[in-house]
């Protein structure tokens, strides 16, 4: 099939905020505050920070104490970006740590809209449990389901880091309108792995992210930290944050040092591209019920 060209753009610049993370939240937060600066400068209309980037990535060490990192909503990360978005007339997809209530936690996305409000939620419904990523110790899974938020620019569909692994949350987001899916992410290598499978785990992470953007004809956002944190063997964020079109053609990659991306989309394109490779035409919801099952083991 050839990629149609689109008869009349509908344009919206977003802006991806890739940065390294100290140990001072409150400085965290400031420098987040001056690049989302810096991008809607640059005409950003859309800004999305990465994942929980307020503090050093916690979930490297199981720690009571790290607990003491949680907010409520709005809280530290989140209000002074009420205010700037409403100075800038912007939309942020911010991303926190949230106190739900006393022995309740949620790794949470937070939209706030160009007047200063909460426009949405969402909260990460998928927990990873690997060597340095010890989420399911912190964080409760999900229950808002996947979400699509309208913004005067688009409608965007929020999800967090290990969601971007599964093609069932991108198409549940997609359904339910998203034009955009924004990944804020904290992603990296374990030094002692990066000269065998670092090269092998960049390409599948992005693989799989362009291959949303195919599968649902959208547009993908996808905005991780730099740096390394923890110990001498703990994380090294490999950044490389980048958006693609809905062809899954990548049109823009930061590398690995900080950096403030802001990218101008055609959302006329996911129009385009649906026309061209109708998938969602020819779904079989008919054929489906399996895969609400974890496994079908009554086919073996």
């Amino acid at each position: 099939m050839s990629q149609s060209k689109a008869s009349a753009g509908r344009w919206v610049k977003v802006g991806l905020i890739q940065m390294s993370v100290g140990e001072s939240k409150a400085d965290n937060v400031e420098k987040a505050l001056s690049l989302t600066r810096d991008a809607a400068g640059r005409g950003a209309q859309i800004v999305c920070l990465q994942e929980l980037f307020s503090s050093q990535y916690f979930c490297q060490v199981e720690d009571m104490a790290l607990f003491d990192l949680a907010e409520p909503i709005p809280g530290p990360s989140t209000a002074p970006f009420l205010a700037l978005a409403k100075e800038l007339g912007i939309t942020v997809l911010n991303s926190m740590f949230e106190r739900r209530a006393a022995g309740l936690y949620h790794n949470t996305a937070v939209i706030i809209d160009e007047a200063g409000q909460i426009s949405g939620r969402y909260r990460k419904m998928h927990i990873p449990d690997d060597p340095q990523y010890y989420e399911k110790f912190y964080f409760t899974p999900g229950d808002l389901g996947f979400v699509a938020v309208q913004t005067p620019h688009a409608k965007v569909g929020p999800l967090v880091c290990w969601d971007q692994w599964y093609p069932e949350a991108a198409r549940l987001t997609a359904l339910r309108g998203a034009e955009i899916l924004f990944y804020p992410t904290a992603i990296g290598w374990l030094p002692a792995e990066k000269a065998e499978f670092g090269a092998k785990q960049l390409n599948a992470w992005q693989t799989i992210q362009r291959s949303h953007a195919i599968a649902n004809g959208v547009h993908v956002v996808a905005v991780n930290r730099v740096g390394q944190e923890g110990p001498p063997d703990g994380i090294q964020f490999w950044g490389h944050s980048f958006v693609c079109d809905p062809f899954g053609e990548v049109i823009a990659e930061a590398g690995e040092a900080e950096e403030v991306l802001v990218v101008e989309l055609d959302l006329s394109q996911n129009e385009a591209t649906r026309r061209e490779w109708p998938f969602l035409r020819d779904r079989r919801i008919d054929a489906y019920a399996g895969i609400t099952r974890r496994f079908n083991d009554e086919d073996m």
